[in-house]
């Protein structure tokens, strides 16, 4: 289509963002990074640290910043340009325009495995070697890719997508408008166990996980039932893969956490909190909200909200800013202290002036 069309399409999301054709109209056939992109291509130029791509690019057409030297530029090499406050957001809803993922039409393929106290609601995808256990109930619209198995007392809310292989354990809450990505677990049970003179003794794990509505989670993640309670995962959060959530754990709402990440059980985090990789928490930690912690931090003690948290164990990022600079200088200032040693030890030797 039309570049012109492709912001068309866009609509509200691109009304209030300035446009140049620079008296050019390019067909657009494909969106890609800026600097793989070719004629045909839309891409988007984020900020400062990728200007000089404005001048080295094959795009046919860029979405830009609110910068008049990148326009300028853009103008000058005959590229169209949108100009926009948040260029990667405008990109992200373009993306759309020209690729949805699969997913197939409603139906129950025939080696399915389904209870018949399972409650269906219409427009369900049903796959190849899915079961489904007794007393399920899955929502309008939702999508069940092959061999996911769906164990009894569990919800699957309206329009929810389930991805090949992944399992949903015994009192699983999950709601509407969810992505469950392929290798998750959810429920499985809580690592409960009492130590006694003979021994380990389990703890049975009768709590319930729950998933509001909008959340994603990404492929061998593994989110724990608890004893009793809840462990809960708010609203339009966003969990990348290979995540560990204990038993327990309260995550507020729209928090984004990255790969690797682990939390220990009862650890609980406020709304709007972003976890880098790697990061560990322990049990019982809370972390405000709009808190961040950067990749690899330990987060032993409570982190107060709308504060940044870096290293092991967590010290506010300015400060390990300071500490990771200076153990880079460690042996210039280790050979200096031991310079400044010997002098010291030199005057205290000497014997001392005689008097005047």
């Amino acid at each position: 289509m039309k570049f012109n069309e492709v912001v068309e399409k866009l609509g509200d999301a691109a009304a209030c963002n300035s446009l140049s054709l620079g008296g050019v109209n390019p067909e657009i056939t494909r969106v890609a990074a800026v600097e793989e992109a070719t004629a045909g291509s839309l891409s988007y130029i984020e900020g400062a640290k990728f200007k000089e791509w404005v001048s080295l690019t094959g795009a046919s057409a860029l979405i830009l910043p609110l910068d008049e030297q990148f326009q300028g530029q853009a103008t000058a090499r005959g590229i169209a340009w949108i100009a926009t406050v948040e260029p990667r957001l405008l990109f992200a809803r373009t993306l759309a325009l020209f690729y949805q993922p699969w997913r197939p039409k409603p139906g129950i393929h025939p080696s399915a495995t389904i209870d018949p106290s399972a409650e269906i609601e219409a427009d369900v995808y049903i796959g190849a070697g899915v079961t489904i256990g007794s007393g399920v109930k899955i929502g309008f619209g939702a999508c069940l890719h092959p061999n996911v198995v769906i164990y009894p007392d569990v919800e699957i809310g309206a329009n929810t997508i389930l991805h090949a292989n992944c399992t949903i354990h015994e009192r699983s809450r999950i709601g509407p408008d969810c992505t469950i990505q392929s290798g998750v677990v959810i429920g499985g049970e809580g690592f409960g166990f009492v130590a006694t003179g003979a021994g380990w003794e389990k703890m049975e794990q009768s709590g319930y996980v729950v998933l509001s509505s909008g959340v994603e989670v990404g492929s061998n993640t593994t989110i724990d039932r608890p004893a009793v309670g809840e462990t809960r995962i708010g609203k339009n959060t966003k969990i990348d893969n290979l995540v560990q959530i204990g038993h327990g754990c309260h995550i507020g709402e729209n928090c984004a956490i990255a790969s690797q990440v682990g939390l220990a059980g009862g650890a609980k985090l406020g709304n709007n909190v972003i976890l880098g990789g790697q990061v560990g928490i322990s049990n019982r930690v809370h972390v405000g909200d709009g808190a961040i912690a950067s990749a690899k931090t330990g987060i032993h003690s409570d982190v107060p909200p709308h504060t940044i948290v870096s290293g092991y164990p967590a010290i506010p990022n300015k400060l390990w800013l300071k500490t990771a600079a200076i153990y880079n200088r460690l042996p210039e200032i280790y050979q200096s202290l031991k310079q400044l040693q010997r002098r010291l030890g030199t005057v205290a030797d000497r014997p001392p002036d005689p008097p005047t």
